[in-house]
């Protein structure tokens, strides 16, 4: 099983003048930096949350359809499914009817029901399954606690951009980042 993301978010749920804000910086400078702190903090959230938090593509390739069992899409939440893709001997691909899909997107993690399994021909990566997921195109969108873990990351690494190597960063993940994202990360047994 292999997830990977094939459209990045267009939009980041934080935006610099709100990261500017929350680190009480009154000048412009240092734009770039702040950027690339608010995109890399999204993507630490959304890697220690599972979560997609704006709205961007993400395809999960399988082997083999598992027993008896929903297919579990582990990114959510799952806006749409776009497709299921099954992949012949020669390469050949059948895309599945949507009325052979049934889709549980409530579920955490949503679950994909298939009323027939057409069985792939390839050994490896024979089955695609394409989707999105986010809680939606903005940050408005966003849980508001996401949003400040996001920011208390952005201010965290800004302030300590000097002390460690670039290369060595992230240094750290302050304790409160891990209470605000707590509730969002998925329990495993």
């Amino acid at each position: 099983m292999t997830l990977f993301r094939t459209v990045a978010p267009a939009v980041e749920p934080v935006t610099l003048s709100e990261a500017r804000a929350h680190m009480r910086l009154d000048h412009d400078s240092e734009g770039e930096l702040i950027a690339g702190l608010i995109r890399a903090a999204r993507e630490e959230v959304e890697r220690s949350t599972g979560l997609a938090l704006i709205e961007q593509s993400w395809r999960l390739v399988l082997d083999a359809w598992p027993q008896d069992e929903p297919v579990l899409l582990k990114k959510g939440p799952v806006r749409a499914i776009h497709g299921v893709t099954v992949y012949g001997r020669e390469g050949e691909a059948q895309a599945m009817a949507a009325e052979k899909l049934v889709a549980d997107t409530n579920s955490t993690p949503a679950r994909l029901f298939l009323t027939k399994r057409p069985r792939p021909d390839v050994m490896m990566n024979g089955i695609e399954i394409d989707f999105s997921a986010g809680f939606g195109e903005s940050g408005a969108d966003v849980p508001d606690l996401l949003k400040r873990a996001i920011l208390l990351l952005v201010a965290h690494w800004y302030e300590f951009r000097g002390a460690v190597s670039a290369d060595q960063q992230p240094v750290s993940l302050p304790e409160s980042y891990r209470q605000l994202i707590a509730g969002f990360r998925e329990v495993r047994l």
